[in-house]
């Protein structure tokens, strides 16, 4: 069964690639991707609030094969759990943690997430507490697509053009 998801960029992406990010992110490098629009949207808008032009974005649509995906060499977070947090910690943390997992779905770690993953970092939460925080929130998902060979499973769809004021 075919589902949608949705990127949010500055440009139309009918051919995702992996790129090297300037930063660290929940999964590692890889493409990201979302089954929910507004978190997609949002992103366009997050992102334009950093550059000077232009005054619209994407949200880019594609459709997968969740059942495939899931059936090869993915790593699959059904919500915030111990291993979750033990793998977004290694992604943000240890420059030189590489997992080699094609796909990775989860919860996003979103402004309200980072915030308690600052408190758990600063040992202010330990683990357990950090979690139960994590489930009281409304958690929008994400789908990396962390190689080459994992981009072959997605199909663009269209762009649609989101202006932004």
């Amino acid at each position: 069964m075919k589902t949608k998801l949705y990127h949010g960029s500055l440009e139309i992406v009918s051919s995702p690639k992996i790129l090297e990010p300037n930063r660290t992110l929940d999964y590692g490098k890889g493409f990201y991707t979302t089954t929910n629009w507004d978190q997609a949207k949002n992103w366009v808008i997050r992102q334009k609030k950093d550059k000077e032009s232009p005054l619209y974005g994407y949200v880019n649509v594609y459709e997968v094969d969740l059942g495939e995906v899931r059936n090869n060499n993915a790593l699959w977070f059904e919500g915030p759990t111990e291993e979750w947090v033990d793998f977004v910690n290694s992604n943000r943390n240890d420059r030189l943690y590489n997992h080699t997992f094609d796909f990775v779905y989860g919860p996003v770690a979103n402004d309200k997430v980072y915030a308690a993953f600052a408190l758990y970092e600063s040992g202010l939460l330990n683990k357990q507490e950090l979690i139960r925080e994590l489930k009281t929130y409304v958690l929008v998902d994400q789908l990396l697509f962390h190689t080459p060979t994992a981009l072959t499973y997605l199909k663009f769809v269209e762009s649609v053009k989101i202006e932004i004021r």
